[in-house]
Protein backbone atom coordinates (compact mmCIF):
# COMPACT_ATOMS: atom_id res chain seq x y z
CA UNK A 1 0.00 0.00 0.00
CA UNK A 2 1.48 3.82 -0.76
CA UNK A 3 3.88 4.88 1.86
CA UNK A 4 2.18 8.05 4.22
CA UNK A 5 3.47 11.17 3.11
CA UNK A 6 3.91 12.13 7.22
CA UNK A 7 6.32 9.26 7.18
CA UNK A 8 8.94 10.62 4.75
CA UNK A 9 11.44 13.32 5.09
CA UNK A 10 13.19 15.52 2.31
CA UNK A 11 15.94 17.92 2.30
CA UNK A 12 16.58 20.17 -0.24
CA UNK A 13 19.58 21.92 -0.71
CA UNK A 14 20.24 24.78 -2.80
CA UNK A 15 23.91 24.43 -4.02
CA UNK A 16 25.71 21.27 -5.09
CA UNK A 17 28.19 22.16 -1.74
CA UNK A 18 24.91 22.04 0.52
CA UNK A 19 24.27 19.14 -0.77
CA UNK A 20 27.15 16.93 -0.64
CA UNK A 21 27.85 18.15 3.29
CA UNK A 22 24.50 16.87 3.84
CA UNK A 23 25.36 13.75 2.69
CA UNK A 24 28.62 13.88 4.57
CA UNK A 25 26.12 14.31 7.70
CA UNK A 26 23.93 11.90 6.80
CA UNK A 27 24.73 9.11 4.35
CA UNK A 28 21.54 7.53 4.63
CA UNK A 29 19.77 10.11 3.25
CA UNK A 30 18.43 8.62 -0.46
CA UNK A 31 18.98 11.26 -3.38
CA UNK A 32 16.54 11.59 -5.67
CA UNK A 33 15.66 14.13 -9.06
CA UNK A 34 13.39 12.85 -11.72
CA UNK A 35 11.87 10.33 -8.82
CA UNK A 36 10.15 8.38 -11.69
CA UNK A 37 11.13 5.21 -10.38
CA UNK A 38 11.33 5.79 -6.92
CA UNK A 39 7.54 7.65 -6.91
CA UNK A 40 6.88 4.01 -7.86
CA UNK A 41 8.12 2.58 -5.12
CA UNK A 42 6.42 4.84 -2.61
CA UNK A 43 2.71 4.09 -4.24
CA UNK A 44 3.04 0.58 -4.32
CA UNK A 45 5.26 0.37 -0.63
CA UNK A 46 7.86 -1.20 -2.52
CA UNK A 47 10.20 1.72 -1.98
CA UNK A 48 12.33 0.95 1.69
CA UNK A 49 13.77 4.74 1.57
CA UNK A 50 12.28 7.45 4.01
CA UNK A 51 14.86 10.07 3.68
CA UNK A 52 15.65 12.12 1.06
CA UNK A 53 17.85 14.70 -0.87
CA UNK A 54 16.19 16.63 -3.68
CA UNK A 55 18.85 17.36 -6.25
CA UNK A 56 16.47 18.51 -8.83
CA UNK A 57 17.53 22.23 -8.77
CA UNK A 58 21.13 21.90 -8.51
CA UNK A 59 21.84 23.07 -12.10
CA UNK A 60 25.85 22.45 -11.31
CA UNK A 61 24.77 18.47 -12.19
CA UNK A 62 23.17 19.51 -15.50
CA UNK A 63 24.49 20.24 -18.95
CA UNK A 64 25.91 18.81 -22.00
CA UNK A 65 29.53 19.55 -23.19
CA UNK A 66 32.59 18.18 -24.73
CA UNK A 67 36.18 19.22 -23.53
CA UNK A 68 38.76 17.36 -25.76
CA UNK A 69 37.83 14.42 -27.14
CA UNK A 70 35.31 13.41 -23.87
CA UNK A 71 31.32 14.53 -24.26
CA UNK A 72 30.33 15.24 -20.58
CA UNK A 73 26.57 14.69 -19.70
CA UNK A 74 25.82 16.10 -16.02
CA UNK A 75 24.15 13.47 -13.57
CA UNK A 76 20.28 15.65 -14.06
CA UNK A 77 20.32 16.02 -17.12
CA UNK A 78 17.16 14.66 -18.78
CA UNK A 79 16.18 12.21 -21.46
CA UNK A 80 14.45 15.19 -23.47
CA UNK A 81 17.74 17.06 -23.15
CA UNK A 82 19.46 13.97 -24.96
CA UNK A 83 17.17 13.54 -27.29
CA UNK A 84 17.12 17.34 -28.30
CA UNK A 85 20.93 18.09 -27.79
CA UNK A 86 22.93 17.84 -32.08
CA UNK A 87 26.23 17.61 -29.52
CA UNK A 88 24.71 13.94 -28.46
CA UNK A 89 23.07 13.31 -31.45
CA UNK A 90 26.57 13.63 -33.38
CA UNK A 91 28.69 12.06 -31.32
CA UNK A 92 26.34 9.31 -29.48
CA UNK A 93 23.47 8.81 -31.82
CA UNK A 94 22.70 5.20 -29.69
CA UNK A 95 21.72 7.17 -26.74
CA UNK A 96 19.51 9.17 -28.07
CA UNK A 97 18.33 5.87 -29.63
CA UNK A 98 17.64 4.24 -26.14
CA UNK A 99 16.42 7.70 -24.60
CA UNK A 100 13.79 7.76 -27.41
CA UNK A 101 12.43 4.47 -25.90
CA UNK A 102 12.37 5.79 -22.33
CA UNK A 103 8.85 5.71 -20.90
CA UNK A 104 6.60 8.16 -22.38
CA UNK A 105 6.85 12.20 -23.14
CA UNK A 106 6.27 12.44 -19.16
CA UNK A 107 9.19 9.98 -18.26
CA UNK A 108 11.87 11.64 -20.53
CA UNK A 109 10.92 15.46 -19.62
CA UNK A 110 11.48 14.26 -15.75
CA UNK A 111 13.86 11.26 -15.79
CA UNK A 112 17.85 11.55 -15.39
CA UNK A 113 20.55 9.95 -16.69
CA UNK A 114 21.92 9.56 -13.71
CA UNK A 115 19.13 8.29 -12.10
CA UNK A 116 19.18 5.65 -14.34
CA UNK A 117 22.46 4.80 -13.40
CA UNK A 118 22.15 5.09 -9.93
CA UNK A 119 19.18 2.84 -9.99
CA UNK A 120 21.38 0.59 -11.57
CA UNK A 121 18.79 -1.61 -12.85
CA UNK A 122 19.70 -4.33 -15.30
CA UNK A 123 16.77 -3.25 -17.43
CA UNK A 124 17.95 0.92 -17.33
CA UNK A 125 17.80 1.82 -20.92
CA UNK A 126 20.81 3.68 -21.51
CA UNK A 127 23.48 1.25 -19.36
CA UNK A 128 24.02 -0.90 -22.50
CA UNK A 129 25.13 2.29 -24.68
CA UNK A 130 27.71 3.24 -21.56
CA UNK A 131 28.98 0.21 -21.21
CA UNK A 132 29.69 0.40 -25.35
CA UNK A 133 30.61 3.52 -25.52
CA UNK A 134 33.35 2.93 -22.67
CA UNK A 135 31.50 5.91 -20.65
CA UNK A 136 33.21 7.06 -17.11
CA UNK A 137 31.49 7.61 -14.21
CA UNK A 138 32.17 10.82 -12.08
CA UNK A 139 31.47 10.84 -8.37
CA UNK A 140 31.61 13.91 -5.77
CA UNK A 141 31.80 13.63 -2.16
CA UNK A 142 32.48 16.61 0.35
CA UNK A 143 35.87 16.37 0.52
CA UNK A 144 37.00 14.20 -3.07
CA UNK A 145 35.86 13.85 -6.74
CA UNK A 146 37.04 10.56 -8.15
CA UNK A 147 36.20 9.20 -11.99
CA UNK A 148 35.53 5.04 -12.02
CA UNK A 149 34.97 3.29 -15.35
CA UNK A 150 31.12 2.43 -16.22
CA UNK A 151 32.21 -1.15 -17.28
CA UNK A 152 33.66 -1.77 -13.62
CA UNK A 153 31.16 0.36 -11.70
CA UNK A 154 28.65 -2.51 -10.85
CA UNK A 155 29.26 -5.28 -8.46
CA UNK A 156 25.70 -7.01 -7.88
CA UNK A 157 21.80 -6.51 -8.86
CA UNK A 158 21.19 -2.77 -8.05
CA UNK A 159 24.58 -2.64 -6.36
CA UNK A 160 27.55 -0.49 -7.22
CA UNK A 161 30.65 1.14 -5.99
CA UNK A 162 28.95 4.66 -5.29
CA UNK A 163 29.51 5.21 -1.32
CA UNK A 164 26.71 6.77 0.82
CA UNK A 165 28.16 9.94 0.36
CA UNK A 166 28.68 10.61 -2.97
CA UNK A 167 26.59 11.84 -5.51
CA UNK A 168 26.83 10.66 -9.54
CA UNK A 169 28.18 14.21 -10.43
CA UNK A 170 28.54 12.98 -14.63
CA UNK A 171 28.83 10.55 -16.86
CA UNK A 172 31.85 11.30 -19.68
CA UNK A 173 31.73 9.46 -23.29
CA UNK A 174 34.93 9.33 -25.04
CA UNK A 175 35.45 9.99 -28.65
CA UNK A 176 33.21 6.55 -30.07
CA UNK A 177 35.31 5.42 -33.07
CA UNK A 178 32.91 3.33 -35.52
CA UNK A 179 29.33 2.58 -36.28
CA UNK A 180 27.22 2.59 -33.47
CA UNK A 181 23.44 0.37 -32.99
CA UNK A 182 21.37 -0.14 -30.21
CA UNK A 183 18.01 -2.16 -29.95
CA UNK A 184 15.25 -2.54 -27.44
CA UNK A 185 12.76 -5.77 -27.45
CA UNK A 186 9.83 -5.38 -24.78
CA UNK A 187 5.94 -5.95 -24.89
CA UNK A 188 6.27 -2.67 -26.77
CA UNK A 189 8.50 0.17 -28.14
CA UNK A 190 8.29 2.28 -24.74
CA UNK A 191 6.77 2.37 -21.27
CA UNK A 192 7.50 -1.55 -20.76
CA UNK A 193 10.63 -2.77 -19.11
CA UNK A 194 12.59 -4.07 -21.49
CA UNK A 195 13.00 -7.73 -22.04
CA UNK A 196 16.66 -7.40 -23.37
CA UNK A 197 18.50 -4.67 -24.80
CA UNK A 198 21.60 -4.75 -26.99
CA UNK A 199 24.28 -1.41 -27.70
CA UNK A 200 27.22 -2.01 -29.67
CA UNK A 201 30.34 -0.14 -31.47
CA UNK A 202 31.77 -1.92 -34.74
CA UNK A 203 35.36 -0.04 -35.64
CA UNK A 204 38.55 -1.19 -35.06
CA UNK A 205 37.91 -3.06 -31.89
CA UNK A 206 34.25 -3.86 -31.14
CA UNK A 207 32.24 -3.38 -27.95
CA UNK A 208 29.08 -4.65 -27.62
CA UNK A 209 26.74 -4.49 -24.20
CA UNK A 210 23.53 -6.44 -23.34
CA UNK A 211 20.92 -5.53 -20.31
CA UNK A 212 18.42 -7.92 -18.65
CA UNK A 213 20.20 -10.41 -19.43
CA UNK A 214 22.48 -10.84 -15.84
CA UNK A 215 22.40 -9.42 -12.43
CA UNK A 216 23.83 -6.07 -14.37
CA UNK A 217 24.66 -4.41 -17.61
CA UNK A 218 26.75 -6.66 -19.28
CA UNK A 219 29.81 -5.57 -21.28
CA UNK A 220 30.24 -9.28 -23.61
CA UNK A 221 33.62 -9.59 -23.73
CA UNK A 222 34.27 -12.81 -25.30
CA UNK A 223 31.70 -12.26 -27.75
CA UNK A 224 33.27 -8.97 -28.39
CA UNK A 225 36.67 -10.15 -28.66
CA UNK A 226 35.59 -12.42 -31.12
CA UNK A 227 34.42 -10.19 -33.60
CA UNK A 228 37.35 -8.09 -33.03
CA UNK A 229 39.86 -10.53 -34.27
CA UNK A 230 37.92 -11.15 -37.69
CA UNK A 231 35.86 -14.50 -35.95
CA UNK A 232 32.08 -15.13 -37.54
CA UNK A 233 29.23 -14.03 -36.33
CA UNK A 234 28.40 -18.17 -35.53
CA UNK A 235 31.73 -18.02 -33.08
CA UNK A 236 30.67 -14.81 -31.87
CA UNK A 237 27.39 -16.48 -30.49
CA UNK A 238 28.70 -19.12 -28.87
CA UNK A 239 31.03 -16.92 -26.94
CA UNK A 240 28.22 -15.11 -26.03
CA UNK A 241 27.16 -17.81 -23.84
CA UNK A 242 29.93 -17.16 -21.84
CA UNK A 243 28.85 -13.51 -21.27
CA UNK A 244 25.11 -13.68 -20.66
CA UNK A 245 23.35 -15.30 -17.21
CA UNK A 246 19.65 -14.60 -18.64
CA UNK A 247 16.60 -15.59 -16.15
CA UNK A 248 13.13 -16.63 -15.87
CA UNK A 249 10.93 -13.47 -14.59
CA UNK A 250 7.43 -12.19 -14.62
CA UNK A 251 8.08 -10.95 -18.39
CA UNK A 252 10.48 -13.73 -20.04
CA UNK A 253 12.49 -16.82 -19.45
CA UNK A 254 16.21 -17.12 -19.84
CA UNK A 255 16.01 -19.66 -22.83
CA UNK A 256 13.88 -16.92 -24.48
CA UNK A 257 16.05 -14.01 -23.52
CA UNK A 258 19.50 -16.29 -24.72
CA UNK A 259 18.21 -16.84 -27.88
CA UNK A 260 17.23 -13.24 -28.69
CA UNK A 261 20.70 -12.03 -27.63
CA UNK A 262 22.25 -14.17 -30.26
CA UNK A 263 19.69 -13.16 -32.60
CA UNK A 264 20.67 -9.45 -31.73
CA UNK A 265 24.46 -9.85 -32.06
CA UNK A 266 23.61 -11.37 -35.45
CA UNK A 267 21.46 -8.45 -36.43
CA UNK A 268 24.11 -5.84 -35.28
CA UNK A 269 26.88 -7.36 -37.29
CA UNK A 270 24.37 -7.65 -40.43
CA UNK A 271 23.15 -4.25 -40.02
CA UNK A 272 26.84 -2.21 -39.08
CA UNK A 273 28.51 -4.09 -42.25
Amino acid sequence: MPVAASALRLERPRSLKQALAMLAGDPGLLPIAGCTDVYVGLHFGTEPGRRFIDLWDLDELRGISVKGDVLRIGALTTYTEIIESTIVQKRAPMLVAASKEVGGAQIQNRGTLGGNVANASPAGDTLPVLAAANARIVLRSNTATRTLAFESYYTGYRKSLRKPDELIAAIEIPRIDGTQWWRKVGTRRAQAISKIMIAGVRGRDVRVAFGSVAPTVVLAKHASAVLSGGGTIADAQEALRQDIAPIDDVRSTGEYRAKVAANLLAEFWDKTS
